[in-house]
């Protein structure tokens, strides 16, 4: 049996980044190098020309994502220097066999992007009776954001064809072992080499991984459960950039704790310093809950002290965010429960049971639900829709990945405005 194939899709949009990428993935054990579809949006054929010119031995992938004018792209990228062209699974037939006609004419081989296919096992059939060489069990990056998982699309095509099987999206090592030991003969791993701080050492593991594969039963995550790691790994300003720039509360200081706070709302609504409501929602809370507070908006009298907040960290509830004031912050500033408030005033006022718990309230700008998530640290507090919850946390993921590319790219002598190639990009 031949080893599987490590594919590296370069998913960025500057040639000039890409040429060190490229070099480092090879020097971790990289077969091909895939010249990915923002890359040649941004920088056309020249992409891969240059790539080609920079490893002449090496496979080069050109991911065209063809759906029309078959025969054209396959011929343009072909004579750009690429070994093997995608095109999209679902283009229709006659674009297909036009591809599959001129890769025949240069030489070339095709692979069949499956993504968003509806009926993948029937359509990879049909690819390979029409002549393309291999199918891509692909899960897309907007697809993977709401939960969809390209190891289950690898299940459903492994042995429906008898020509080679590759598996993308959101692999990491241990996915992508899992990947081969499920029938795949390639694995394209994107994200997890090229926002990596160290591409070799990166691809060095994955290539390891992939060469020793263990087979075993394809988890399903429980999604809670990743929400929660994964915001426990990116920082509220990568929440904000996956929310483009929404849901972060205005306006509140963090008066106690030093961790980031994260969790699911639990919503109160009082007036005016009226506690009872507050007070009561520590009980309606579990651990690692979050208490959101609308206290009307008034800092004039605090609906919460030293002794509610000594509750919630017995209870084990991650944090609370008060739209109104707080008081006793010389006791509650020595505990290690996360708080955060719109202002300090020693007054308190009395417990007259007026509001509700678990409804919706406005905090500090935004609408906040019972079940939403909330995540704060020392930049503040954002909120994130509890139905959009797991896209969010994964999208935060990638940010906080693409930034980790950016810092050692800083880390070696260049700046942000080069790294980024901001007077390029700027709007005109």
């Amino acid at each position: 049996m031949e080893p599987p194939i490590l594919q590296v899709a370069l998913d960025i949009l500057d040639l000039s980044r890409a040429y060190a990428i490229a070099e480092e993935t090879v020097s971790g054990g990289a077969d091909w190098i895939e010249i990915g579809t923002p890359l040649i949006k941004s920088e056309g054929m020249n992409a891969v020309r240059e790539i080609r010119s920079q490893h002449p031995k090496r496979t080069i992938v050109a991911d065209m994502k063809i759906s029309d004018t078959g025969a054209l792209e396959v011929g343009m990228a072909a004579k750009a220097g690429a070994d093997i062209i995608c095109i999209l699974a679902d283009a229709d037939d006659a674009v297909i066999r036009e591809a599959v006609r001129a890769a025949d004419l240069y030489g070339v081989r095709l692979m069949g992007d499956m993504m968003t296919v509806k009926d993948p096992v029937t359509r990879a059939r049909e690819l390979e009776d029409m002549g393309v060489h291999i199918i891509n069990a692909h899960v897309g990056i907007d697809q993977q954001m709401i939960g969809k998982d390209s190891l289950e699309l690898l299940e459903h095509l492994s042995g429906a064809v008898t020509i080679p099987i590759a598996a993308a999206g959101g692999l990491n090592a241990e996915r992508a072992a899992d990947a081969v030991a499920h029938g795949a003969s390639i694995v394209i791993i994107g994200g997890a080499i090229i926002r990596s701080g160290d591409v070799t050492g990166s691809t060095r593991e994955i290539r390891s991984a992939i060469d020793a594969p263990v087979k075993r039963a394809i988890e399903r995550i429980d999604q809670n459960e990743e929400i929660r790691r994964m915001l426990t790994l990116v920082s509220s300003s990568n929440v904000s950039d996956a929310m483009h720039r929404k849901g972060a509360m205005a306006g509140l200081t963090r008066y106690a704790g030093r961790e980031k706070m994260v969790g699911r709302a639990v919503t109160v609504q009082t007036f005016a310093g009226d506690w009872a409501k507050p007070v009561e929602a520590i009980d309606c809370a579990s651990a690692g809950d979050v208490i959101v507070i609308n206290n009307s908006r008034d800092t004039t009298v605090a609906p919460w002290g030293e002794l509610a907040t000594h509750s919630c960290q017995n209870k084990g509830i991650a944090g609370v965010v008060i739209d109104g004031a707080v008081r006793d912050l010389d006791d509650i500033s020595t505990l290690t429960i996360t708080l955060y408030a719109t202002a300090v005033v020693p007054n308190a006022g009395e417990p007259k049971g007026f509001g509700e718990i678990n409804t919706e309230i406005r905090c500090c700008g935004q609408t906040v639900r019972p079940g939403d998530w909330i995540i704060g640290d020392a930049s503040g507090v954002v909120v994130i829709p509890k139905e959009r919850a797991y896209e969010i946390s994964r999208r935060a993921v990638e940010v906080y990945k693409t930034e980790e590319r950016l810092r050692e790219e800083i880390r070696r002598g260049s700046t942000l405005s080069v790294v980024m190639d901001l007077l390029r990009w700027e709007k005109h």
